[in-house]
């Protein structure tokens, strides 16, 4: 492979970009019109322009990237993380372009792909399993049965899902018609397929992975695991290697079953195999990721593997050379730096970025797909960068990120640093009183704390600190929403509500929702609008859900702000700006 076509954009493009760089190969780019000035096209031997703005238009448009990779001369294609990475179609799609694939092969990916295929494969093979459906479920009724047998709660999947998309989990029975629609519409838009199936539920469980690589000569190998158990709807937010505090005997049966399940699926190059892990110790198989995966760099920094030269060597037919779970070097901790506001629900906040001032120093690298002046698109993802810091040992990692952490700046957009700063000081995480992270540890234990972290207290109502000389030393001078009313005026303006600056750490002024402002039912982000849950015309009681939007890959309901007749304003699959009106309520 001399010319690698990179199917993706943002901070994974750039990844993918400097490893070509470290191995001598030449690299091609590819983006959408709202990523022309993206700091990853500058690193690129050559960038090609994709047509249409929407994803459907751009990345995942298979006939336009495999244009491009003729136009460019690329002979090998990697797809990064997310889009087409898991496409079985645009992997046949390379291969049969004559051009190298840089993944498992199209049958491997359509195999573990579905997760009821997946399943099968586990359950031959002998891997741990929770209970689960023998196939797809048809309608409600069958989800009852199953509820019926095995208990509460469950979980119904997207078949063809991944990354928390699709899923839904039932803790009552009235809960099961309602939650398996929204399953089935999920997977339906995310994955063109609705095809959903059901498990039994590991109520608390963490989250962890095995890191594989396989070659097409029969070796395969786990690098390593990881925690990935912080997490937000399904989503990570924070990830570690190793998995801390994981008996070995834990972490052998998870080693020994993600080999198992990838020898059988006749693996190759890198992929991640999932499991949950009960707070009874109960182990069982969640799903394959077959392909890197985004928090592939806290392996790469406690093994010295560098995870996307191994899938250059894989995919060229090269051996591996790896020992199997050898001794990690130290710990690594990575942060997502996504633009979502932690205050807000964590809304995602697409905009312009103003200022991004990331830190350094010992044990500090960053993997950004943004730098200040750039555009935090809608349309796409709402990840900015990765923060991963490391130490000899976790706690020296975990110093570390809270000295990281503070030196991070980010202006224009809200971000999840005050989150990370919260998580940071909470005794579960930090190893100040027993480790009892979990799954839902964000939504359940570490609300209260991560509310009362991210409110600005009464007596304190300080949103903009100015730095001041006081006889020749350095001060922050803290100024409140009153002051900031009184300079204004004396300045002969005035300070709009919800517009104040950064507060000192970081953390956007409170902003009310724009779903809940007067004069009827109103975007709360800037997105598109998913699906009505109502039909036009149709009476409301306030706090009723009535639509759903879609932004950044992420679904919110909204819900409306006082009884009313919906007279919808705007349709389905119609992108919206946040504050637009998406209906009145008379």
């Amino acid at each position: 492979m001399k010319k690698i076509l990179i199917a993706n954009r943002g901070e994974i493009a750039l990844r993918i970009l400097r490893a070509c760089r470290d191995d001598g190969r030449q690299a091609v780019a590819v983006y959408a019109d709202v990523d022309a000035g993206a700091p990853w096209l500058r690193l690129a031997d050559e960038a090609y322009a994709l047509p249409g703005k929407t994803p459907a238009e751009t990345y995942l448009n298979i006939p336009a990237l495999l244009e491009i990779a003729r136009r460019s001369g690329a002979d090998a294609v990697h797809p990064g993380y997310g889009f087409l990475s898991e496409s079985a179609e645009f992997a046949r799609a390379v291969q049969d372009a004559g051009l190298i694939w840089i993944g498992p092969d199209p049958d491997a990916i359509a195999r573990l792909g579905d997760k009821i295929a997946a399943r099968e494969i586990a359950r031959k093979v002998g891997a741990p399993l929770v209970p689960g459906s023998d196939g797809p479920v048809r309608d409600a009724a069958e989800i009852r049965a199953f509820v019926d047998a095995h208990g509460l709660p469950v979980a119904i999947k997207a078949a063809a899902g991944g990354g928390g998309r699709g899923m839904r989990v039932v803790r009552e029975n009235a809960e099961i018609e309602e939650l398996f629609a929204a399953a089935a519409s999920e997977a339906r838009t995310a994955f063109g397929n609705d095809a959903c199936y059901v498990e039994r539920f590991l109520d608390r469980p963490r989250h962890i992975e095995a890191q594989v690589l396989a070659d097409r000569h029969g070796t395969v190998v786990v690098v390593g695991l990881r925690d990935c158990s912080l997490q937000r709807r399904n989503q990570k937010l924070v990830e570690e290697a190793p998995a801390p505090f994981l008996p070995g005997d834990v972490a052998d049966r998870i080693a020994e079953a993600a080999r198992d399940i990838c020898a059988e699926a006749g693996y190759t190059g890198a992929g991640t195999v999932e499991f949950l892990l009960g707070t009874d110790g109960m182990v069982s198989f969640l799903e394959v990721n077959t392909r890197l995966q985004v928090e592939h760099p806290v392996t790469e920094a406690v093994t010295g593997v560098d995870l996307v030269i191994q899938q250059f060597r894989i995919a060229e037919g090269g051996h591996l050379d790896l020992p199997d779970m050898a001794p990690p070097i130290g710990h690594a901790i990575e942060f997502r730096i996504n633009a979502e506001d932690p205050g807000r629900g964590f809304l995602p906040t697409p905009g312009r970025i103003t200022r991004f001032a990331p830190p350094s120093g010992p044990g500090v690298r960053l993997d950004s797909g943004v730098e200040s002046g750039s555009t935090v698109a809608g349309a796409f993802d709402s990840l900015m960068a990765k923060l991963i810091v490391t130490g000899p040992t976790r706690e020296v990692a975990i110093a570390r990120a809270r000295r990281a952490l503070a030196e991070f700046r980010i202006e224009g957009v809200a971000s999840v640093l005050p989150f990370h700063r919260a998580v940071l000081d909470a005794p579960d995480f930090n190893g100040s009183a027993p480790f009892n992270v979990h799954t839902r540890w964000i939504e359940t234990d570490f609300a209260d704390d991560l509310d009362a972290a991210l409110r600005v207290p009464e007596d304190e109502d300080t949103v903009l600190r100015l730095p001041v000389d006081l006889d020749g030393k350095r001060a922050d001078l803290g100024l409140s929403s009153a002051a900031l009313e009184r300079l204004a005026a004396a300045l002969g303006g005035h300070v709009a509500a919800g517009q104040g600056a950064q507060q000192g750490h970081g953390a956007q002024a409170p902003v009310v929702a724009a779903a809940k402002a007067e004069g009827g039912l109103r975007a709360a982000v800037s997105g598109s609008l998913a699906r009505w849950l109502v039909k036009d015309g149709d009476s409301v009681a306030k706090d009723q859900p009535v639509a759903v939007m879609e932004a950044m890959k992420m679904e919110m309901t909204l819900s409306a702000p006082r009884d009313g007749v919906i007279a919808q304003k705007v349709e389905a699959g119609q992108d919206v700006a946040e504050g637009d009106l998406l209906a009145d309520l008379d």
